[in-house]
């Protein structure tokens, strides 16, 4: 996991014993500890509060996980104006006093309660992890974990409960992505790769938004130019692709190209401004790619079997082109992979 910043919640003095306690298994994290005034401890930083509602409130943004020694009731009752969305919410997680039980309430999977109570129950001998989520206990496949794990922006969370209850329910879902994309799925149980969508339970896993659960991985431009192709041209091609296929800057992991481009000074602005990684690749790691790529002038002035896609497939995740070379004012070259 992560570094989180993990708030630990204590409301008198057995639970700020515990409290600190439980911060000897967690020192691979940022831990702040909450307790009232006038209570002994051996911490340095005890951060003291009047009232609880003040420390959730506080914490809602602030944490990535809010751990409560508190009686659960008073978690759910404090806890239910801050509620939002479960893709914003933090992780929010109740422990008995003795460590012993612990139970990863809000924020599952997207948030991470169930991972992190899941490590802090290896950690703790003998702590019992209780995790109601229902995919979790069957061991079905979960959409929104499988997005966690793999850097996948999540549209259209609303339909994730229909599609879990239907994999619950042992009803068969396609799943319309790539091939290189759904052999990263496991357990593939009642999931069929589709191409085109036939049933109203169908998960998209592309950059493409649709009206389904769509998980979107980040997109890798790979690009060419003529010489001397200036950061005007360079960003204004940049736009009109993005434009062309309705993706957002923000889908972009990072471009790469062909070594001789290197020292285009109009590329490594551009890179720059836009805080891209820009990786150049040489000859024989081109020439040494498999399939049939688009028609390039790079064949005939470099030897090579192109620029923008096999750059662009060079550099990405999953290896796989998504969108074929474009030509912008005949001088510039984008292509898009996942």
């Amino acid at each position: 996991m992560s570094k989180l910043n993990i708030a630990v919640v204590s409301i008198n003095q057995p639970s700020l014993n515990s409290a600190c306690k439980l911060l000897t298994y967690l020192d691979d994290f940022n831990v702040d500890v909450y307790g009232k005034k006038d209570l002994k401890h051996n911490l340095k930083n005890l951060i003291t509060y009047e009232k609880i509602d003040t420390v959730l409130k506080d914490g809602w943004k602030k944490y990535d996980a809010i751990i409560c020694i508190l009686a659960m009731g008073i978690v759910v009752r404090k806890i239910a104006p801050l509620l939002e969305s479960k893709a914003t919410d933090p992780a929010i997680i109740v422990m008995s006093m003795d460590l012993s039980k612990i139970i990863p309430l809000l924020s599952g999977h997207i948030g991470g309660a169930n991972e992190l109570s899941d490590l802090i129950s290896s950690r703790i001998e003998g702590c019992i992890n209780f995790v109601s989520t229902a995919t979790d206990q069957t061991k079905t496949f979960a959409f929104d974990m499988f997005a966690k794990k793999n850097d996948l922006e999540i549209e259209n969370l609303k339909c994730l409960a229909k599609i879990s209850n239907s994999l619950l329910n042992n009803k068969k879902v396609e799943v319309k992505t790539y091939e290189s994309i759904f052999e990263k799925i496991t357990p593939k149980k009642n999931l069929k790769l589709v191409t085109e969508q036939s049933s109203e339970l169908c998960v998209n896993i592309t950059p493409f938004s649709d009206d389904n659960l769509t998980l979107k991985p980040k997109v890798f431009l790979g690009m060419g130019c003529n010489r001397d192709t200036s950061f005007e041209d360079i960003e204004k091609a940049f736009f009109w692709f993005l434009d062309k296929y309705n993706l957002k800057k923000e889908q972009i992991e990072n471009i790469a190209s062909f070594e001789a481009k290197s020292d285009e000074k109009g590329l490594l602005e551009f890179a720059s401004k836009y805080n891209f990684d820009i990786k150049f690749y040489k000859e024989d790691e081109i020439n040494s790619l498999q399939g049939e790529f688009s028609p390039s002038q790079a064949t005939k002035f470099f030897n090579l079997k192109g620029v923008a896609e096999p750059s662009a497939i060079l550099y990405s995740k999953y290896k796989e082109l998504i969108i074929k070379k474009e030509v912008f004012d005949k001088k510039i070259t984008i292509a898009g992979a996942i």
